[in-house]
């Protein structure tokens, strides 16, 4: 069984007439529920379960502090290049956009490197545009060797691997794997990825499992929140989630809540998702799986970002740049240079005493991988 098989399952589920019948009672049984299922994923999804915000963001609270305590992982993403072979209407790197492509040589990525490590941050996470030519794999591998003299712990976010491929990267010193199926649909998926390799809706959707096959230490999945109805979207999201989190057990999975966000040709996405939902999907998604990690990027803006902390978040972006090059050879905020609009483009020592103001503890890093003989420094 794969995860594929949960999504048949759910496929043609009438979520707007189920959402209809949803009472009052359904969600306070939901959120007295010790050990939630599908059902009471679904009441606390549903549009009526907005009028227990309050009610599901303290519940949320108590089980984020209960499992994390007030820790914050920070991490910063490093562009390596914006070449793709995708032809993907939401994304900034799109075959089709007229943009400047660049790669990084191995001499720029020490620049890179060397100006994030300053910040103290020990956990970076590496991102390519899906061409498999330009970037093959064998640069990726000596990528991840520089990096290793610089981060503790290495994470992808680049093309979908096969199993062995995630074999040798993780042989190498990758222990995290980030990778969002953008949407669930598959019908939906397959009218917004109109031609290149992420056209396989299949093979995409299996990738965190083929990572968590070979021992990947963390998986972070995600729907792109915009492309079709958020209610759904989550739904599938946390349902794949928990799929991983009960079949890996020895594995951190965590989910990330991204919305669209502005890009070189201004697509507007087919639905909404206001910051309310978004409270919603966070405080549904820490009632439902309370030992998962919620990741919260900076493509929200500081203020939400701030409030959204004791809800559910237990990592956060900093000082993030979607531009290659942006940090030390690249206008870092190019719109037609970058995959997408960055909304808090505070650095990382203001997202540290932001956290410190709050009352939470900013880990730089709480793991060591291929780094030896070395004490955890919070």
């Amino acid at each position: 069984m794969s995860f594929y098989d949960v999504y048949l399952k759910y496929k043609d589920f009438p979520f707007e007439e189920y959402f209809l019948k949803i009472s009052k009672n359904d969600i306070i049984d939901s959120l007295n529920k010790h050990e939630p299922e599908e059902e009471d994923l679904l009441s606390l999804l549903s549009p009526q379960a907005e009028n227990f915000l309050e009610t599901l963001a303290s519940k949320a609270k108590d089980l984020t502090q209960q499992h994390f305590g007030k820790a914050i992982v920070l991490y910063t993403p490093l562009y390596l290049s914006n070449y793709c072979e995708n032809e993907c209407a939401y994304c900034g790197f799109n075959i089709r956009n007229n943009i400047p492509r660049k790669q990084l040589d191995f001499y720029e990525l020490r620049k890179e490197a060397e100006t994030i490590a300053k910040t103290g941050l020990k956990h970076i996470l590496i991102l390519t545009g899906e061409s498999k030519k330009i970037t093959p794999l064998s640069y990726i591998k000596q990528c991840i060797e520089i990096l290793n003299q610089y981060f503790s712990s290495v994470s992808i976010e680049i093309y979908t691997l096969s199993r062995q491929e995630y074999k040798e990267l993780i042989s190498l010193g990758v222990d995290g794997l980030t990778i969002y199926q953008e949407v669930y649909n598959q019908e939906s998926y397959n009218k917004l990825h109109l031609s290149g390799p992420k056209t396989d809706y299949r093979f995409r959707l299996d990738a965190p499992e083929r990572a968590l096959m070979e021992n990947m230490r963390t998986v972070n999945i995600g729907a792109l929140l915009g492309l079709k109805d958020f209610r759904s979207e989550s739904f599938f999201m946390l349902m794949h989630a928990y799929y991983l989190q009960h079949k890996y057990s020895q594995a951190e999975i965590s989910i990330s809540v991204p919305r669209i966000r502005p890009q070189v040709d201004e697509f507007i996405p087919p639905s909404s998702v206001s910051d309310k939902n978004i409270v919603q999907i966070i405080t549904a998604a820490r009632i439902f799986l309370p030992r998962i990690g919620i990741t919260l990027s900076t493509r929200e803006n500081k203020e939400l970002r701030d409030n959204l902390l004791p809800l559910g978040v237990t990592k956060m972006s900093a000082g993030s740049i979607t531009t290659v090059g942006g940090h030390t050879i690249c206008e870092p905020y190019d719109k037609k240079t970058s995959q997408f609009e960055i909304a808090d483009k505070r650095g990382v020592s203001q997202i540290k005493e932001t956290l410190l103001n709050k009352g939470y503890q900013p880990v730089f890093k709480d793991w060591v991988g291929h780094v030896k003989d070395e004490k955890i420094k919070i």
